[in-house]
């Protein structure tokens, strides 16, 4: 196990904790957003993400700079992450009988041997190699975690501290690239993790973390935060004013009615978008660093180059003005300095709404 400190009490007045929320390949936006907090001296403690978020927030931890994840992003093909098993190739029913046999399109493979790849290119196995300080509490101890959904059980997941739950005694001992590949899992486009769980034998379906809580801000609350929690979220101001080269309309069938594939694909973007916007209250918006995704769905594999970068400078936009607004500032005052802080948020998690009356730690 690789253990990293941090170096409490060095530079606390740039610490910060980081969610990041989900949305596929909108996440290049939160690259974006982030390279602006690290040239602005900002240095991540702990980190959390759904989906395209848990990708971003584990290659950070990892040791990835912003510099490197935008030339990772630049010269990423999506069309790899689409491997088809031979069922997909048979004519009109392919797709079908695809996700009626494996509960997805795209099997995932390809993605998880990429994350895989740059994780190992960092020293970066299981999260026993990610752990920020020893004597944490178990909340605390990762730079990094993400959030999956476990269809079996019917409950979020927050790994790796919820590893026991799938029969992991020791969350150190989980595998990041997996954890990622279960958070990334959008239903029906990418066929679930089918874990076994060694100590009851029951097989669990995880897919995307999103469908849950796709913008955990809660996650890393307390009652006496030493510095500020930021989330990055992706948002869409006017869907119905996309960028310049937007997104291909709907694929539609001679009479004009939606196709399966796009039928499924609006579904997704749809659910994923709206769910915490439930649970997301006023005050939370203080912290939060709202990025414009300009159009881009969540599932848009073919997305251009073009349109790629205007996500990354989209999120630098963001950035910039929240740093550049009275309000973070006195957030930051306000949550790091009250002597009372109402409420709290017990380790245990299965029944509690994922929200907070906690603002951050």
């Amino acid at each position: 196990m690789v253990e990293q400190e941090t170096g409490i009490g060095e530079n606390r007045e740039r610490y910060v904790d980081l969610v990041f929320e989900g949305g596929g390949v909108k996440g290049i936006a939160l690259v974006g957003a982030f390279s602006v907090l690290e040239e602005r001296g900002y240095e991540p403690q702990n980190m959390a993400g759904a989906s395209a978020g848990a990708i971003v927030a584990v290659l950070i931890a990892a040791g990835y700079s912003s510099a490197e994840l935008r030339k990772i992003i630049g010269e990423l093909d999506y069309d790899h992450f689409k491997d088809e098993a031979w069922e997909d190739r048979i004519p009109l029913a392919g797709r079908s009988l695809s996700v009626l046999k494996d509960l997805g399109i795209y099997e995932g493979e390809a993605f998880l041997v990429w994350m895989r790849d740059l994780l190992e290119a960092k020293g970066i196995r299981t999260f026993g190699d990610l752990v920020r300080r020893e004597d944490a509490e178990l909340k605390y101890r990762y730079k990094a975690q993400v959030i999956a959904s476990d269809v079996t059980e019917r409950r979020l997941l927050v790994l790796p501290r919820d590893a026991p739950k799938l029969g992991i005694e020791n969350p150190d001992d989980l595998n990041v690239a997996l954890a990622v590949r279960m958070s990334m899992s959008i239903p029906i486009f990418f066929e679930p993790v089918k874990f076994a769980n060694a100590q009851t034998g029951r097989e669990h379906l995880i897919v995307d973390g999103g469908m849950l809580s796709n913008f955990p801000v809660w996650l890393f609350d307390a009652e006496e935060p030493q510095w500020p929690t930021f989330g990055l979220k992706l948002v869409e101001k006017d869907p119905r004013s996309p960028i310049p080269g937007g997104p291909p309309q709907p694929e539609r069938s001679r009479s004009g009615v939606l196709s399966v594939v796009a039928y499924l694909r609006s579904l997704v973007d749809t659910m994923m978008a709206a769910h915490d916007r439930l649970y997301i209250e006023e005050s939370d918006f203080d912290r939060t660093i709202a990025i414009d995704t300009l159009g881009v769905r969540t599932t848009e594999f073919d997305l251009s180059e073009e349109r790629a970068l205007k996500l990354f400078e989209s999120g630098r936009t963001a950035a910039e003005k929240f740093l550049g607004e009275d309000k973070y500032r006195e957030s930051i005052t306000r949550r790091t300095t009250s002597p009372e802080t109402p409420g709290s948020r017990t380790e245990e998690h299965d029944d509690v709404e994922p929200r907070s009356d906690i603002r951050s730690r």
